[in-house]
């Protein structure tokens, strides 16, 4: 077992993880709850812009303020934008199920620059997180908004196309994007339609440890130590990590086979203790004879997409626009 070596990266993204490190593992209680309001304190949030910033605007639409159900919803203001219709695309942030929210710097940024660059009009979930909320309300709170986005033919702005809808995610999100896209197979939408799924480092696990958790084990964020407490609190009492919401390519995971599953893109990154897992994914989705692409970035850690830095931030961006592009061609 030998951590991963982060010398490669630059040293403000090395100070970063590591103080992410830190506040994830100062904010667990040994009684499996979370200091919530320790780590909120140092999760800057940011307000929606109804001025548009890099030509972009936002505003916070709830869904059901009973359990803080809402979205942020991004518009491009370019002008190649006011042209034409545009995708839409439901982004689910990450965080483990646990940390983070729509409104955090981070995913801010990271929609803000989705919307920009497709364009596309994004609309960026904001879930009930656990331990307060346990598995399923992640999933039922990400298929309600997908229902009154289906339902208000007026949530979003005239040149969204719903007929050309993306589900998005990274990490959890990611996790929760793939079972909302089992979900919408499941459930027919009268209006919104999904033809594709972004999925960047999806968080999947199992009860049997795979060869990169052994490898990689001590990597920032997703170690086998952080991973296996993250399950803990997100699923229901007396399950373990072969349920279905979490290894889905496990014993107890659903057959896809017959289902209408929107073509994938998935993106890894070498030194994520996951990898072998998001590259079961992938095989798994090919050998039930769906559309699915591997890019896969060696030296990237987990969650580099945050750091604009990184050359690979910029290169999944380019990808994520070239998959939305080329498959909303497809519809016209």
């Amino acid at each position: 077992m030998v951590s991963p070596s982060l010398s490669h990266l630059p040293w403000k993204v090395r100070i970063s993880v590591f103080f992410l490190s830190v506040l994830l593992n100062i904010s667990r209680r040994r009684n499996r709850t979370l200091n919530r309001r320790l780590f909120d304190f140092f999760n800057p949030k940011v307000p929606p812009t109804p001025n548009p910033i890099d030509g972009v605007k936002s505003s916070d639409v709830t869904v059901d303020p009973s359990r803080n159900l809402w979205f942020r919803l991004f518009t491009p203001t370019i002008s190649a934008a006011s042209t034409s219709f545009l995708p839409v695309v439901f982004y689910f942030h990450g965080g483990a199920f646990s940390f983070l929210s729509a409104s955090s710097s981070p995913y801010d940024a990271v929609c803000r620059q989705l919307s920009r660059s497709i364009p596309s009009v994004v609309v960026s979930v904001n879930y009930r997180l656990c331990p307060e909320h346990r598995c399923p309300s992640q999933y039922d709170d990400g298929f309600d908004v997908l229902k009154f986005v289906d339902s208000d033919g007026y949530v979003l702005p005239e040149i969204a196309d719903v007929s050309r809808c993306f589900l998005a995610g990274d990490s959890a999100g990611a996790n929760l994007a793939h079972h909302l896209a089992v979900r919408v197979c499941q459930e027919e939408l009268r209006r919104v339609k999904v033809i594709g799924l972004v999925s960047i480092q999806p968080f999947f696990g199992g009860v049997d440890r795979t060869e990169s958790e052994i490898r990689l084990d001590g990597a920032p964020i997703t170690s086998v130590y952080n991973t296996d407490w993250m399950w803990d609190i997100f699923l229901p009492d007396g399950s373990d990590r072969d349920h279905e919401a979490v290894n889905v390519t496990g014993p107890n995971g659903l057959n896809i086979s017959g289902m209408d599953f929107p073509d994938t893109i998935i993106f890894v990154g070498g030194l994520d203790p996951v990898l072998d897992r998001q590259r079961k994914y992938y095989e798994w989705l090919k050998m039930s004879g769906k559309k699915a692409e591997l890019i896969e970035y060696p030296n990237a850690i987990h969650a580099f997409y945050f750091f604009p830095e990184l050359p690979q931030s910029s290169l999944q961006i380019s990808r994520v626009r070239d998959f939305v592009n080329q498959h909303q061609s497809k519809m016209k």
